[in-house]
């Protein structure tokens, strides 16, 4: 099979970079790849699959430490080979942070906001929460109150519940009387949120992922490490740009929006590589009992749908 050559050069662009973040990258790969497949994997057969990336042994070891330091993963010893499984917290972490990644475009908005007021919160307190909510998109829209048009209900009570703060904040719900679209409804979303950095880093992303999404549409045939490659590569760029996306109602952002088409690419590639990709993991990687076990029924619910 040819190596398709612009896959090549974004793996090479990844090998380049300065400092590789080797924790980052295998929490895609778990995230994408593993927790589908059962959560557990042979450290051995994951360092030779994160080799061609660019992560050497001694990264690899270094990451996965620091991974179950902080309580992502968790280790079993059988005989002299490490077996590393997601941890119950590490889980739900996982699925919370990648749930956004795989839904469908955009829901249907009822026109109401969830709002969080902090303002009985001590200051170290308030600025806590303020970080995490800001993580699941919400804005500060004045001092104390934070607000978002289509939270997550239940993202958001688990990081009241965590921070111990349920009964010292005031979670109401609102809803719009007028317009959803007036012009200080736009200003207000524009000075919340900082949507125009967001936009241009999502055009970098589609003027790096359209030529090789022609690419693999005009290839005979697809070889799976090169599928896996682009598959971890692809989600690992689109996470980084998820993470500081807040999901804003589609009436609620500018026309065009980059993201929007940054979504149905990388929907599009995904579903053209996914198979082979897996093909991969399944020739290569290996747990306790043998080779990785089939992919959960809701993988294939990805993206509303492979």
């Amino acid at each position: 099979m040819t190596k398709i050559r612009c896959i090549e050069e974004l793996v090479q662009e990844f090998h380049e970079q300065r400092p590789i973040r080797g924790g980052s990258l295998i929490i895609t790969i778990f995230g994408d790849a593993i927790a589908p497949r059962g959560g557990t994997v042979w450290l051995g057969s994951l360092i030779n699959l994160l080799e061609p990336l660019g992560l050497n042994q001694r990264l690899v070891r270094t990451s996965i430490f620091r991974l179950t330091k902080d309580g992502w993963l968790t280790s079993n010893q059988i005989g002299r080979r490490s077996y590393y499984s997601l941890t119950d917290s590490g889980r739900r972490r996982f699925e919370s942070a990648f749930r956004r990644i795989y839904a469908e475009l955009y829901p249907e908005w009822d026109g109401k906001w969830d709002m969080v007021l902090g303002n009985q919160l001590d200051n170290e307190l308030r600025k806590v929460l303020k970080k995490e909510l800001e993580w699941q998109g919400f804005g500060n829209i004045a001092p104390s109150i934070m607000a978002h048009p289509m939270a997550d209900t239940l993202e958001l009570n688990n990081t009241l519940q965590e921070l111990c703060v349920q009964n010292e904040v005031i979670h109401m719900r609102s809803e719009m009387v007028g317009s959803d679209t007036s012009e200080a409804l736009k200003q207000l979303v524009h000075e919340c949120w900082n949507l125009q950095q967001l936009a241009e880093d999502y055009q970098q992303f589609l003027d790096r992922f359209r030529p090789i999404l022609r690419a693999i549409k005009s290839a005979d045939e697809l070889e799976p490490e090169q599928c896996f490659q682009l598959r971890t590569l692809l989600i690992h760029h689109y996470r980084r740009l998820l993470l500081r996306d807040p999901l804003l109602p589609e009436k609620l952002l500018p026309a065009d929006w980059a993201g929007t088409s940054a979504r149905v690419l990388c929907r599009n590639i995904y579903r053209l590589i996914y198979a082979q990709a897996d093909q991969w993991l399944s020739e290569t990687q290996e747990t306790a009992d043998g080779p990785l076990p089939e992919p959960a029924p809701r993988f294939y619910k990805r993206f509303g749908g492979l």
